[in-house]
């Protein structure tokens, strides 16, 4: 039970009157019962692409047995996955999606208890190379009947998706010619996002809908601005902090989502990278053009991102707006090669996930306690949202704290 708990997190904590009665619908009198959480209603999320080959029964030998090690302890944390549906990769071949593969891997998550996110629908980056033999009208048919099948095939599986990635650089990006640059060049950043947000919604219309960008600075702004003043059904803002050159420290945090909530919208942290090694020179403009041949972790690198880690989280938590953060990647190693996950290649488990696992499967989780219900049939329940489970007898019944008046009734 949460009791004078700190006003910091007021507003991700609810109450609720549980009335208990007897099928014959008098109350359940002076009874002991037990009450526990079993899940955040707060998604608390990691990008897990290894997944895939994992649920598909890809691996052999200590490599599976290793992944299951690795599974263990990555559910023991998280509520909330990214999978990739990154075109080039999703889609390598024209005509032949790896629909089936992704969608294996996702109900095998599911079924441990996770919500999903796909991520990206349309990205410049990492899109169809084939796209390059279309035109421009062509592309944009193209992406839509993409996000078309892809949405519509995994509805009710993926009902959150980022629709559009870093939209802000897309029509200057300049690295390589790519099929989405081009269009977006063609019919500019707000038609883009439009087309994108308007296919998506046609496909799941109680899908929750991001755009989704590393550049937080006032061109971020000023495009959500254009693309609301335009009816895009923007559901969440997602906003990246890769902090591989250091941690943006809490007055920055705060400054980024002062900038942000004035559109009311739910900010999603959709993706978060803090190092355990070295902290990569300030002078790179694009981190992708930062090539070493190791990036080893560091006892005070790792003492480092694990201190960083619990003031980055705890600064975004507090804020109202924020439903979501999501850690990039789980395991030591995957973008840029950066020490970055909380575990280490060889599952070591490093000071970042068990200071994060205290913090949200304790200092945020209410643990099972006991209670006894008054002359009608009561209790009081006060915590986290989320869900819960109460015990009675031999019986066990789930219900939920939202952001809503109603009690609750159960009959056992």
């Amino acid at each position: 039970m949460i009791s004078n708990y700190n006003n910091r997190f007021k507003h991700h904590i609810g109450t609720k009157k549980i009335i208990l009665t007897n099928m014959n619908g008098s109350p359940v009198k002076n009874a002991e019962v037990s009450v526990k959480q079993i899940k955040h209603q707060f998604l608390f999320g990691c990008a897990e692409f290894s997944s895939i080959p994992f649920a598909n029964n890809e691996l052999n030998g200590d490599a599976n047995e290793k992944a299951r090690e690795k599974f263990d302890k990555f559910l023991d944390l998280f509520n909330y996955v990214t999978l990739p549906f990154y075109w080039n990769m999703f889609e390598p071949v024209k005509g032949q999606p790896q629909t089936q593969r992704v969608k294996k891997a996702a109900k095998w998550l599911i079924s441990k208890g996770c919500t999903l996110k796909g991520h990206p629908l349309c990205w410049h980056t990492l899109t169809a190379p084939w796209l390059l033999d279309m035109s421009n009208p062509e592309i944009l048919t193209a992406q839509i009947n993409r996000i078309h099948r892809d949405v519509e095939d995994f509805k009710g599986i993926i009902d959150i998706w980022d629709v559009i990635n870093e939209v802000v650089i897309m029509p200057i990006f300049d690295k390589y010619d790519n099929g989405i640059t081009r269009l977006c060049k063609d019919i500019g950043r707000v038609r883009t996002v439009q087309e994108m947000f308007s296919a998506t919604r046609e496909s799941n219309p109680d899908a929750v809908l991001l755009i989704n960008d590393f550049n937080t600075s006032e061109h971020y702004e000023t495009l959500i601005d254009e693309c609301l003043e335009a009816g895009i059904p923007i559901d969440a803002i997602g906003i990246q902090s890769h902090m591989h050159q250091g941690y943006w420290g809490v007055e920055k945090t705060q400054e980024v989502l002062k900038r942000f909530e004035r559109f009311g919208l739910p900010i999603h942290f959709t993706e978060n990278t803090l190092v355990s090694g070295h902290i990569m020179p300030s002078e790179i403009v694009d981190l992708n053009d930062y090539k070493v041949d190791q990036w080893p972790s560091t006892p005070d690198g790792e003492d480092r991102q694990a201190e960083e880690a619990l003031i980055h989280y705890k600064t975004l938590f507090a804020h109202p707006l924020v439903e979501s953060i999501t850690w990039w990647d789980f395991v030591d190693g995957h973008w840029l090669g950066a020490p970055s996950g909380l575990i280490t290649k060889d599952n070591r488990v490093k000071p970042v996930y068990q200071e994060l696992h205290k913090l949200i499967k304790d200092e945020w989780w209410i643990k099972q306690y006991n209670t006894t219900t008054d002359d009608s049939g009561s209790v009081i329940v006060s915590g986290f949202f989320g869900e819960y489970e109460i015990s009675c007898s031999d019986k066990k019944i789930t219900f939920a704290i939202k952001k809503d008046n109603a009690d609750i009734n159960i009959v056992i």
